[in-house]
């Protein structure tokens, strides 16, 4: 589990493509105190394992689903990604809860700058917009941010000075693509709430969200 909040940047020295997998080596650019073989990083958003390490460089393992969900599989030597451990139990969670399992893949329509930050709209597949909501949160390329403005299949996001320069938010150009998660409770309530929208059109009863309904399923 991961809060959003990004520690500091990796650089990719090499990805070793292995069949349908691959493994990346990457070198963090802040120190890695006490890293432990198989404890789980974020990697712009995607939760890998430490497979090796030796000092600030660490491989990762990357699974052929990761490689198709993710946009892992296209970074090449040289490329710049988020990097953030994962979260310790007494740990402040200053973002939002972030699994690490990318949704999909959104891209960048459109970047300006209001004062100084930068508003950054990106379109995203139309079945994830059904999960962000104004002011809610949203995981882009594993960073934390709060959504300003949503409309089906797209979202506006603020990037304040101190998260476009510790992060590659700062340099990302329209037409990129970034790894997006969704609001991990947002999508359990919307599970819930389909399954119960179901079994009342098996039923034949409205579905209707009350007190009552709210109260049953521990929301009250």
């Amino acid at each position: 589990m991961f809060t959003g909040l990004i520690e500091g940047t990796g650089l990719l020295l090499r990805m070793d493509r292995r069949g349908a997998d691959a493994q990346m080596v990457l070198r963090a650019s802040f120190p890695m105190e006490r890293l432990a073989l198989g404890e789980s990083i974020s990697v712009d958003g995607a939760c890998l394992t430490v497979a090796s390490f030796q000092g600030d460089v660490f491989a990762a393992d990357v699974s052929a689903e990761t490689l198709r969900r993710t946009t892992l599989g296209r970074k090449t030597s040289g490329s710049r990604v988020n990097l953030e451990r994962a979260l310790r139990l007494g740990d402040r969670l200053g973002g939002h809860l972030v699994s690490g399992h990318v949704d999909g893949i959104g891209v960048l329509k459109e970047r300006r700058p209001e004062g100084r930050s930068l508003k950054l709209s990106f379109e995203i597949p139309p079945d994830l917009s059904v999960y962000v909501v104004e002011k809610g949160s949203i995981a882009v390329n594993g960073i934390s941010l709060t959504v300003n403005a949503c409309s089906p299949g797209r979202f506006e996001v603020n990037i304040i000075p101190h998260t476009s320069g510790e992060t590659t938010l700062g340099e990302i150009r329209v037409g990129e693509e970034v790894n997006i998660e969704t609001d991990l409770i947002g999508k359990y309530v919307a599970k819930m709430l389909d399954s119960w929208l179901n079994s009342s059109r098996k039923t034949e009863k409205p579905g209707r969200i009350d007190p009552s309904f709210l109260q049953k399923h521990g929301f009250l």
